[in-house]
């Protein structure tokens, strides 16, 4: 028989023998929400020494403090078991049975066991919560119904929390709110400029009229009114001390429902009929009747439908070229016109406000005469709209309000123009200087024909006619500038 090797590892101790009854006094108690009971583990003991002496155990496991430490007796706290938990039967039985003193037991009295016993299974205090659909009664969902934050199972309902607003949706309400001060500013200077523009009353409402075409035909002219310049402007800009109002330009412009413009120059010493009065120039309308025959004179020479009116004169003009920063205008050639007061270099410039109006005023040193001024009367409006257009006048309200209140006091428009109108008109001559649409005169048989009223210009009958009439349908006229 082979010899037994008691020390080796690997034989299997025998198991030490299971506490009775008895020593199983000590029991766990699982205070973890959600538990239904809390059953007795039994505690694992080592085989006992010699001379060992047996230790009290408290059956609810609370820490035993000696009395001199604080003086007396120490209270040991309820155990809080979880809502529904019930102790073992064994541990209920222990806890109510009554302890035997010392001297039945016969421990030494310092030792003995003087903590007072309180009720196991004390109802554990618990947070009142909202109550859910379930109501009071314990219904589905609610707070003591089954699976709610109140039933038995105990699981704690989650706490929401509210979401962070996004930080975007605060710069969009900003930039928003910016947006509509910045609409509300651009408004307000249109508005106090549009309240300074002069109103007359330049539509006929009255005699036989042409019918009503496609598109859009507006009137613009250039007077030589000197209203609202004192004795030194009058001098500074050269404009005399002439009374009365006299048309410097005259034009038509053709804005159609679709599609580019089309800007006219009708010559100022064009022959044609006046209504109620016999043949004579066409500026001679205006110095007889003002805008309203001048109108009429106008639908009679072309048989186009009027539709507004717009005038500028010598102070407005100067003064709006000057609020822009003055124009850019290149020179082919020099220019020198005592009567216009300017002596101009060649080539690309700045004009200020005197020289500009001396500019679009000189004829007398134009080989052409009255038709090269005209020309050089629609190059430099598209070029003043386009620089009255440009962003940095737009989009600033002050800069916007200062520039049309220092050329409102010489505008005048038709009483029944609106600003939106008014502002299609500047779009369309803006457009023009960009090299969208035409920018043409009136065809022209004679420059030099002989009238009564002297000299006069006399227009081509057929070639006038048929761009009339392509105008009238919207149609691209075909005419040399």
């Amino acid at each position: 028989m082979p010899h037994e090797d008691k020390s080796d590892p690997r034989r299997p101790r025998p198991a030490a023998p299971r506490p009775g009854p008895e020593e199983t006094e000590a029991f766990t108690v699982d205070t973890r929400r959600g538990a239904e009971r809390a059953t007795p583990r039994p505690r694992r003991r080592g085989p006992e020494q010699p001379g060992a002496q047996p230790i009290p155990v408290r059956h609810d496991q609370r820490p035993q403090y000696d009395d001199d430490l604080d003086g007396g007796a120490t209270q040991a706290a309820p155990v809080r078991r979880p809502t529904g938990a019930r102790p073992a039967s064994g541990a209920r039985a222990a806890a109510s049975a009554p302890r035997p003193s010392a001297a039945a037991t016969g421990q030494d009295p310092a030792y003995a066991d003087h903590t007072q016993r309180l009720p196991v299974g004390a109802p554990r205090p618990t947070q009142t919560r909202p109550q859910g659909p379930g109501g009071s009664g314990g219904g589905p969902g609610g707070p003591e119904g089954p699976g709610g934050p109140g039933g038995p199972m105990g699981t704690p309902a989650p706490i929401s929390r509210p979401r962070r607003k996004r930080r975007w949706t605060k710069w969009v309400g900003a930039f928003l709110i910016i947006l509509l001060l910045w609409i509300a500013a651009i408004a307000w200077a249109g508005k106090t400029v549009w309240d300074k523009v002069t109103k007359v009353d330049a539509i006929p409402t009255s005699g036989e009229r042409p019918g009503e075409g496609k598109g859009t035909n507006i009137v613009l002219v250039g007077s030589d009114s000197r209203e609202g310049l004192s004795a030194a402007q009058k001098h500074d800009l050269g404009t005399g001390s002439a009374a009365g109002r006299r048309t410097d330009s005259i034009m038509l412009l053709h804005m159609p429902d679709s599609g580019s413009p089309t800007l006219v120059s009708l010559p100022r010493d064009s022959y044609v009929k006046i209504p109620g009065h016999r043949k004579n120039k066409i500026n001679a309308s205006f110095s007889v009747g003002g805008p309203q025959l001048l109108v009429q004179t106008v639908e009679g020479a072309t048989n186009l439908h009027v539709d507004g009116y717009m005038e500028i004169g010598f102070g407005g003009f100067a003064s709006v070229v000057d609020s822009v920063g003055g124009v850019r205008m290149c020179l082919p050639k020099a220019m020198k016109d005592e009567k216009a007061h300017i002596n101009l270099p060649a080539g690309c410039q700045n004009l200020d406000g005197k020289n500009a109006l001396g500019y679009v005023r000189a004829r007398y040193s134009d080989p052409l005469g009255d038709l090269g001024r005209a020309k050089r009367q629609r190059e430099f409006l598209g070029a003043l709209m386009k620089k009255m257009a440009s962003p940095s006048n737009i989009i600033n309200p002050f800069k916007l309000k200062k520039m049309g209140a220092s050329g409102a006091q010489g505008v005048a428009v038709d009483k029944d123009m609106s600003p939106w109108e008014a502002f299609k008109v500047m779009r369309a001559l803006k457009s023009l200087s960009g090299g969208k649409g035409q920018s043409i005169q009136v065809p022209v048989a004679d420059t030099n024909y002989s009238t009564p009223a002297g000299s006069a210009v006399l227009w081509d009958d057929k070639g006038a006619a048929a761009l009339f009439d392509a105008l009238n349908q919207d149609q691209s006229p075909n005419v040399k500038p």
